[in-house]
């Protein structure tokens, strides 16, 4: 916690969100901005294994647009993360469906509103699918170090890499434009 009683954040060095990033597949995809209520996120009914890359890239969009009933059906159990987290990390901590749910809340606490959106069409080559985004979103307090007001909006960049196994997410690479979002938030 922070000395005024919010929580800190733990956010990606490379973007610092996704924000980790995120993306899915095409402009259009349809977004879900309400969060469900409790976790984890492998409750029973949940959505059965997305089966082509398109597929699971929308729902990744939606998951990182607030929509966390999408985890169970793409990510793996033993999925990793390979990013530059503020506190020096690497994102080895962040593992499974679970795991990334939460990181994403973290991430979402600090922008409630945090929308993602694809900049061009994803690049699927074999077992890897590529997505470059932006996200947009209001701040609304608790990031270590920053100075913007609550109600500040950001817009931020990246790059996310993922490689698909059986049907699932089993690894991503974000890169995202840290520096733009620290700018807009007086972190420097």
């Amino acid at each position: 916690m922070t000395t005024t009683g919010r929580p800190r954040i733990r956010l990606l060095l490379p973007a610092a969100v996704a924000a980790l990033a995120v993306t899915a597949t095409t402009a259009a995809a349809s977004t879900s901005s309400a969060a469900p209520a409790a976790h984890p996120v492998t409750s029973p009914g949940h959505q059965a294994p997305a089966k082509s890359p398109k597929t699971m890239l929308d729902a990744w969009l939606r998951l990182w647009n607030g929509d966390y009933t999408q985890a169970p059906g793409i990510i793996s159990p033993d999925f990793t993360v390979h990013a530059a987290l503020l506190d020096g990390g690497d994102g080895s901590g962040i593992r499974g469906a679970d795991g990334l749910v939460a990181w994403i809340a973290q991430t979402r606490a600090a922008f409630p509103d945090l929308h993602f959106s694809l900049q061009t069409d994803p690049l699927i080559a074999g077992n890897g699918a590529s997505v470059r985004w932006t996200a947009t979103g209001t701040y609304a307090g608790g990031f270590p170090g920053a100075k913007a007001q609550p109600g500040t909006t950001v817009t931020f960049t990246g790059t996310d890499t993922l490689r698909i196994k059986d049907g699932k997410f089993v690894e991503y690479w974000l890169n995202s434009d840290t520096l733009q979002l620290l700018t807009q938030l007086h972190a420097l």
